[in-house]
């Protein structure tokens, strides 16, 4: 059997969360009808899909059944997308564009740009309950608890309220990250581990290294982002440049310049990389995504 090259793996693992993604959620002709519109709106036809990829590539690690690593992928990007729309909204960053387009605020309103989140968020969890993700119950309520973790005040609303409240601040690099490691990085462990836990072919040890590899990729995530933000056009981003130096967000940028931001990522990634060596070529798709992250230039 011909192992697809990085590329088409991508291509295949991104039409194949989009086309889940257009099953689950409700049709715009379902009462309420500007609220599943403004649903789809927030998650159909943008985005890297990075979250989904994570655990497509920890999925095939441990043997899972690609149809249980999509429904978890299909959560996590849920989680996600809600994050933005709310992340948006004038009392969070105030923005007016997101992956190319009007944010869903701009788009539909603000109220209805509220319940859009409230509503990814339940049906995140309504599908990791529907859907059969584990062989035993109680280690498909574990990724349950742990998707709920990553996502409450001890992961990514935590983090963006760490975020929200040093608007104006300068931070230290550790800081940051403890930052970071809550606000971008608790969504790209999940993805990982839970694409992980979707099969039976690792032991804990294993599980640990794939854990320690998204810890590392997530901050890298981020600092690559801090990067971007400050060189890269709208036109590219998607979203509007300069945001984060213009609201006085404290960023890797602001602590430490662009060319040691740059050199983080650099060590981020080989930190990464050594933690799933030991794996050999079973982790060609996780060292794979590494590159896709750190090296990305949107």
């Amino acid at each position: 059997m011909t192992v697809p090259d990085f590329q088409t793996w991508v291509a295949a693992g991104q039409q194949r969360i989009e086309a889940f993604l257009q099953q689950v959620l409700p049709q715009p002709d379902i009462a309420p009808q500007r609220l599943h519109a403004a649903m789809r709106y927030a998650v159909l036809g943008a985005g890297k899909r990075v979250r989904p990829l994570l655990a497509y590539a920890a999925g095939e690690l441990s043997q899972a059944d690609p149809e249980r690593v999509t429904v978890a992928g299909a959560a996590v990007e849920m989680i996600h997308a809600y994050s933005l729309v709310h992340d948006d909204l004038p009392c969070m960053d105030d923005d007016v564009l997101r992956r190319g387009k009007p944010t869903c605020h701009v788009e539909f309103d603000e109220a209805t740009a509220l319940l859009v989140g409230d509503a990814l968020q339940s049906l995140s969890f309504q599908l990791l309950g529907e859907y059969r993700l584990a062989d035993d119950a109680k280690a498909q309520l574990e990724m349950i608890k742990l998707l709920a973790i990553a996502a409450g005040s001890r992961g990514m609303a935590g983090g963006q309220a760490i975020d929200l409240a040093a608007v104006g601040k300068s931070l230290s690099v550790p800081e940051l990250e403890f930052m970071h490691i809550h606000k971008t990085g608790a969504l790209i462990r999940a993805a990982a581990v839970l694409g992980a836990r979707c099969g039976n072919g690792l032991n804990e040890t294993e599980f640990a290294r794939i854990d320690t590899f998204a810890k590392a990729v997530g901050l890298a995530f981020q600092v690559v982002d801090d990067v971007l933000d400050a060189e890269a056009p709208t036109a590219t981003l998607g979203k509007t440049a300069g945001k984060d130096a213009e609201q006085g967000k404290p960023t890797y940028v602001s602590a430490m310049g662009i060319a040691q931001a740059r050199t983080l990522a650099g060590e981020l990634r080989e930190q990464a990389l050594q933690a799933i060596a030991p794996l050999g070529d079973r982790g060609a798709r996780l060292a794979q995504l590494a590159d896709f992250i750190v090296l990305r230039k949107f």
